[in-house]
């Protein structure tokens, strides 16, 4: 009997990509480092506690990191790797009980979160009607990438994300390629462009190629965006009041949150609207 193929849900049943700090014992807090800069108040080496980190690993000024010049922290998101490290690769043994585990906690968990980030990818691919050609191969793909995020703490850490980073690419590049194709006409190709401080208010940029583009600053009030390509692009700053961003794909919510929207900027459907717009 052959199998019946996957439904549109099935196929983008993942664990959870978005951070639950109430499941994590406030790695990215701890495990990365930050310069003092216009995104963090102070300097923090790798593995070092931030001084604002509590003892039941909770941000003690989570509601007021902007206007203490945290924006930094805002803008970041784990797409769930602290609860995958702390509850499951660690089971659920923090770093203060175990300190002899803490580097080895650390050094995992930003690997983890490249893998996350690759699962929060094929799972936007897997979604989209238009790259059902290429669901199969998605589907087997976000197998072999859940498998590695099931690895012992070792297996984790002596991971090469870039093996598995660049199959994920070939068909990402693919589905962008079939998705865009909806959008009749000359798309506007800007991949990896410098587009810092772009004048680009109201442009039509309908189906165009920002992957990678530098867009820091950059005036994109009332501009058409939809089934734009934006993995990768640096939206930091980035004015996207009345901006149309209705089936842009692989936009990710740190990207949003680094740029500044309004009520009226329409962001896709799974994404949620930055607090401080």
């Amino acid at each position: 009997m052959s199998e019946k193929p996957e439904t549109a849900e099935q196929r983008t049943q993942l664990p959870v990509l978005r951070g639950d700090c109430a499941n994590c014992f406030g790695l990215c807090c701890v495990a990365l480092p930050f310069a003092a800069s216009a995104d963090f108040a102070i300097t923090k080496e790798a593995g070092k506690p931030c001084r604002n980190l509590q003892s039941d690993f909770r941000c003690g000024i989570h509601t007021t990191l902007r206007g203490k010049g945290f924006a930094g922290c805002t803008v970041y998101d784990c797409f769930g790797a602290g609860q995958q490290v702390s509850q499951v690769t660690f089971g659920g043994t923090d770093w203060r009980q175990a300190p002899k585990t803490a580097r080895l906690m650390f050094d995992v968990f930003p690997v983890v979160r490249q893998l996350h980030e690759l699962l929060f990818y094929l799972a936007q691919a897997l979604a989209l009607p238009a790259a059902a050609p290429l669901h199969a191969d998605l589907a087997r793909l976000r197998e072999a990438v859940e498998a590695r995020t099931a690895g012992t703490p070792e297996e984790l850490a002596a991971l090469d994300v870039g093996e598995l980073r660049e199959p994920v690419n070939v068909l990402l590049l693919r589905t962008s390629e079939l998705v865009r194709a909806e959008v009749r006409g000359r798309k506007k190709e800007h991949r990896g462009a410098d587009l810092m401080g772009a004048r680009l208010k109201g442009a039509d940029l309908r189906g165009a190629n920002l992957r990678g583009a530098y867009l820091i600053a950059a005036d994109l009030t009332g501009a058409d965006l939809r089934l734009a390509d934006l993995i990768g692009a640096d939206l930091r700053d980035a004015r996207l009041a009345g901006a149309d961003l209705t089936g842009s794909i692989f936009l990710t919510q740190p990207q949003l949150n680094a740029a500044k929207g309004d009520a009226a900027t329409r962001i896709p459907a799974g994404l949620t609207r930055p607090a401080h717009w």
